[in-house]
């Protein structure tokens, strides 16, 4: 078993029992999201708000641990496995630092969501700019277009191009920490403007080579 399947099961079973030690103390209407604003405004019942984060990481680890065995380019997969695995162990980390504000919120603390959020978000942004760029052509992992799939160099120019956007991504989204009535919106749409310029970007490399 890989060191970060370890790892990542062991952040999932400390969420577990986390919930199971704190279930009693939760309100039978959890807060579970909130607004740009760091406003609650949605809820749910006390089992899902205290457990569907767990159940939610099991479920994303099987389907981490699925994906290189069942991919035909499984050999590529292997030649950059070790920031997939990094990835899905920061993955996990993020979601339950998400469980602990969610639980602490709902235990009476109360900060501002969205500045505690920033910051976590921007790391896993600029992690994924470092996966992308060191991602080996395969079916699951990186940006997938039918250009970076139909061309081992298209694949390569778009993902070192992706990557460092990504990063970008990640460096615009801390602003959010300096600048927090526009947070959301730098961390949500310079990702989306940089995923449509990678896409737009493959199609323009393939036309290049066709």
């Amino acid at each position: 078993m890989q060191k970060a399947t370890i790892i990542a099961f062991g952040i999932i079973l400390v969420s577990f029992a986390i919930g199971a030690c704190v279930y009693s103390q939760m309100p039978d209407v959890m807060a579970s999201h909130w607004n740009d604003k760091g406003e609650v405004n949605g809820y749910m019942g006390k089992f899902w708000g205290v457990f569907m984060m767990p159940i939610l990481s099991l479920f994303m680890l099987f389907l981490f641990i699925l994906i290189p065995k069942i991919d035909p380019l499984k050999a590529n997969i292997a030649g950059f496995r070790k920031y997939y695995n990094t990835f899905i162990v920061l993955l996990l980390v993020f979601l339950f630092y998400i469980y602990g504000l969610t639980l602490a919120w709902n235990l009476g603390i109360r900060y501002n969501m969205i500045l505690f959020l920033v910051p976590a978000l921007a790391i896993l942004y600029y992690y994924c700019g470092v996966l992308v760029e060191n991602a080996k052509m395969n079916w699951f992992i990186g940006i997938k277009t039918p250009w970076t799939l139909s061309s081992s160099s298209v694949w390569d120019k778009t993902h070192r191009l992706g990557g460092r956007l990504f990063k970008l991504a990640g460096l615009i989204a801390l602003l959010g920490v300096v600048a927090p009535d526009f947070a959301m919106w730098l961390v949500i749409v310079p990702v989306l403007i940089f995923s449509i310029w990678s896409t737009v970007y493959s199609y323009l490399e393939f036309k290049k080579e066709t």
